[in-house]
């Protein structure tokens, strides 16, 4: 409500209410100012002002337009730089899922021989230890013949020196040669 009281005020203050007399009067500063607005007008017409100013506001406006087109070229050059940047990004994807499957079946592939080769060295050393054992067992077997024919010639000897007499062990001599000759001939 101040605001329409204040406006009332300075609409009543103005110096076009305050003039008095004739309107086409010098003395009437409503016609002064109107003449003044013409000139003024005038003036710029004869100097073709609004010709310039729409001279200079085609070339703004073109300008605009032209600077619209480059933003839309800008914008469809961005827009396939990043399709072409996500088909590469997909590509780069695709290969990177290759190589890890290949270094899966490299990686599978290498365990697959290692394991083989592990088989085979568990193998070999299971048949190296084996026969390491059955030539420890042959030795052994041949050590105890051998202890067992040492103690059998050993006890043999001692019950044939008890149990013989001498004309025993001559006639044990004498048939040993014989027996030696005739397969020796």
């Amino acid at each position: 409500m101040k605001h329409l009281l204040s406006l009332a005020l300075i609409a009543a203050a103005s110096p076009a209410l305050a003039a008095s007399g004739p309107f086409f009067s010098l003395k009437n500063t409503d016609f002064i100012v109107l003449m003044a607005f013409i000139v003024f007008i005038g003036v710029l017409v004869y100097f073709k002002v609004p010709g310039m100013i729409g001279g200079m506001l085609d070339k703004r406006a073109e300008g605009i337009k032209a600077d619209l087109a480059e933003a839309r070229a800008l914008r469809e050059e961005a827009q396939a730089i990043l399709a072409s940047y996500e088909r590469k990004q997909k590509e780069v994807a695709e290969q990177a899922g290759q190589i890890v499957e290949h270094a899966k079946r490299d990686a599978q592939a290498a365990a697959d021989v290692a394991q083989e080769e592990l088989k085979a060295s568990i193998a070999r050393r299971i048949t190296a230890a084996e026969e390491q054992i059955k030539s420890a067992q042959d030795a052994a077997v041949k050590e105890v013949r051998d202890t067992a024919i040492s103690v059998s010639i050993g006890a043999a000897k001692d019950l044939i020196a008890k149990n013989m007499t001498a004309a025993d062990g001559n006639k044990l001599i004498d048939e040993s040669i014989s027996d030696v000759e005739s397969k020796l001939h």
